[in-house]
């Protein structure tokens, strides 16, 4: 009984829960209230997820700085493309006509000889090519080959092992030709006005400080061979870069720098003539006209040829000329001995 009353109390003491009766939403009320529901709240159906597309990198492509002014400006970069546009169509017209044009049968070209005239071909007929004659026999054919109507000058070549390109190698002298060089020989003198008189009876075409210093100034070089004494040289020295190129600047190893005024101008005028070897070890030099004959030209080949060897430098060994070739202007060139 106890107990009973006991339970009795406790359900007494407890609130009373009521409990919320959900009801059943029909189809009437589902409709009502998606009216009342905003739009916004309204749910998108679900899409199907799609398949992932793969985004490739864009390539960046460099453009060109455009300047304001300047190869670089718009203009200029304009101005090229066209230009190279031109070029290609150019190219393109040479090559369209160039396959259209019919190709001619290539010629095999010809030698030198043949190539020269019919007087010079029956010239060389008279000559063996790899013989060495004496000097009297060379020089004979050089006059009988020579194939123009003026007096041509006899010319003497001479190929030396030397290297120009050192000092003590660089082969040049003066000689004087036992019969002369066929020139007629102009001399001019820079002396002062005390001995202009001296060097005109001597046989000076020109004399005289003044007179050469208004030919220079006017770049007339109306003279073949100038001397000087060493004295005056420095007056002739802001004229070295007109005289220097002509080969007419005064020089001690040429003879034109003396003191013996007289003696230099009797020298020039009975045919003392200048060599000198050139950058590939070769002298050339003329020693005589054809009207000559073989026997004036015999002792001035000599001459030279003894003048050249003379000049052979000490350190220099074994053999010194290597060949000798004598010719007439526009001829063909007859080998000596090189034993004379």
């Amino acid at each position: 009984m106890a107990e009973a009353k006991k339970a009795a109390k406790a359900a007494e003491k407890k609130p009373l829960v009521k409990k919320k009766v959900v009801a059943e939403k029909t189809p009437t009320a589902k409709k009502a209230v998606a009216k009342k529901e905003p739009a916004s709240k309204k749910t998108a159906p679900a899409e199907k997820p799609a398949d992932k597309e793969v985004i490739k990198p864009v390539e960046k492509t460099e453009e060109p700085v455009v300047a304001k002014a300047g190869k670089r400006s718009a203009k200029a970069l304009q101005e090229t493309e066209e230009k190279l546009a031109k070029e290609e169509h150019k190219a393109e017209i040479s090559e369209e006509k160039e396959s259209k044009a019919p190709r001619k049968p290539e010629k095999p070209a010809r030698s030198k000889l043949e190539r020269r005239s019919k007087k010079y071909r029956d010239a060389t007929k008279l000559i063996e090519k790899d013989k060495e004659y004496s000097a009297k026999d060379a020089l004979e054919l050089a006059i009988k080959t020579s194939t123009v109507k003026f007096d041509a000058t006899v010319e003497l070549h001479v190929n030396l092992d030397v290297d120009p390109k050192q000092a003590d190698q660089n082969i040049r002298g003066t000689v004087t030709l036992p019969s002369g060089s066929g020139k007629t020989v102009r001399v001019a003198v820079f002396v002062e006005a005390d001995k202009v008189a001296e060097a005109k009876k001597a046989g000076a075409d020109i004399a005289g400080i003044e007179e050469i210093v208004k030919l220079l100034d006017k770049e007339s070089m109306d003279f073949d061979v100038l001397i000087s004494p060493p004295t005056l040289m420095s007056q002739l020295g802001k004229y070295a870069r007109l005289l220097g190129p002509r080969g007419l600047m005064p020089n001690p190893k040429s003879g034109t720098v003396t003191t013996d005024i007289k003696k230099a101008i009797t020298e020039a005028k009975a045919g003392r003539v200048e060599y000198r070897v050139d950058s590939t070890g070769i002298v050339h030099l003329g020693i005589g006209k054809v009207s000559f004959g073989a026997d004036k030209l015999v002792p001035n080949a000599e001459a030279v040829l003894g003048a050249i060897r003379s000049a052979k430098p000490a350190s220099l060994k074994g053999n010194y000329v290597k060949s000798v070739y004598v010719t007439s202007t526009m001829g063909p060139s007859v080998r000596l001995s090189t034993t004379i």
